[in-house]
């Protein structure tokens, strides 16, 4: 399964990637860079202005290797890939779960809350005696709003729309206390609340490029065994929106993405330097921040935890692929019920 982490990530724009043999080639000014053998790679994610040649398309489509391209600031644009092999019997029994999701999102709402609830915890538990009584008070009475949103999900006369509430009303609770959670004092890594369109801090540049690179790890998930990653069950069908995607991803935000971000700022790993501000006033990472982030990424997802339902110790860069296992095992009727990915 190792290959599953194998992702080839270009960000210097005016860099160009061509085929040699069995090697894609990374070029920047006609100068190589990098030479990676297919047989290593399992996708290749782009950002921003690279020239990608025809024969390397062909050629890492034909191995069903995935090319991702992005933009400058992480948002997706397209993506290129070979013929898609699916379990149709799999498939089929996904179409007709995504009518009637409610036991799958309540799964997905309540580890996503149960997960956003232990960063303040940990956050409480590591620098709660450093922080001002009032500010502490705050964290510990949204940590008791989640736990109430936590009960009353877990409660089994509420429908998808209700869920669905619960999940934004948690999300916002989370957020409006998550930049008590940043130790720096820099003006400009501050975190003013959650924008995602543009990003108009640091703080939401660094979190809205790890989910990016958080949902291509989980439609590859998807991908890989065998399910459809447009048809969600939290998040609604959409033309374009990779929403099953978008599903495994929520579950995962706070371990994999928040956790990371919090730690590239409050260690300052990123600094007031590794940002852009445009003239519209969002906020980008620069090519070296990205460079951070990436490098930090790769290296969060060698760690390894035990999983809570599987009881292994599992990378968390597998974590999308077990659960992307687990929910086609319920899909199938293998298990009783999806086990999300809780953190302890």
């Amino acid at each position: 399964m190792k290959k599953l982490l194998n992702t080839l990530c270009v960000t210097t724009e005016g860099a160009s990637l061509r085929k040699d043999g069995e090697n894609l080639v990374a070029e920047v000014e006609n100068e190589e860079r990098a030479r990676v053998p297919f047989h290593m790679l399992a996708s290749v994610v782009v950002f921003g202005a690279v020239y990608v040649s025809p024969p390397l398309i062909q050629a890492l489509a034909a191995r069903g290797i995935t090319i991702v391209l992005l933009d400058r600031a992480g948002r997706f644009q397209a993506r290129i890939e070979g013929p898609v092999s699916g379990n149709v019997l799999l498939r089929r029994a996904q179409y007709r779960v995504s009518e009637r999701p409610t036991d799958i999102v309540r799964s997905f709402v309540s580890a996503k809350v149960a997960n956003q609830r232990t960063v303040l915890q940990r956050s409480l538990r590591d620098y709660g005696e450093e922080m001002a009584v009032g500010l502490r008070s705050r964290i510990e009475a949204v940590v008791d709003r989640l736990a109430g949103i936590l009960r009353r999900v877990g409660m089994t006369d509420l429908d998808v729309e209700a869920l669905r509430g619960a999940e934004g009303e948690a999300a916002f609770c989370y957020f409006s206390v998550f930049g008590s959670l940043i130790r720096v004092t820099d003006p400009e890594m501050q975190f003013g609340g959650r924008s995602r369109r543009p990003p108009r801090d640091a703080v939401n540049a660094v979190l809205s490029f790890i989910y990016v690179l958080l949902t291509h790890d989980c439609r590859s998930a998807a991908e890989a065994v065998g399910l459809d990653p447009a048809v969600g069950f939290l998040h609604r069908d959409r033309p374009g929106r990779p929403s099953l995607a978008l599903d495994l991803m929520e579950e995962l935000r706070p371990v994999l993405a928040d956790r990371l971000a919090l730690s590239l700022i409050n260690r300052r790993q990123l600094r007031p330097r590794d940002f852009e501000t445009q003239d519209g006033g969002a906020t980008l990472l620069t090519d070296d921040g990205r460079r951070t982030v990436l490098t930090a990424w790769q290296d969060r997802k060698k760690e390894e935890r035990q999983h809570p339902f599987l009881g292994e110790t599992a990378q968390l860069g597998l974590v999308p692929y077990l659960q992307a296992q687990l929910l086609s095992r319920h899909l199938r009727g293998d298990l009783d019920a999806y086990p999300p990915y809780i953190w302890k």
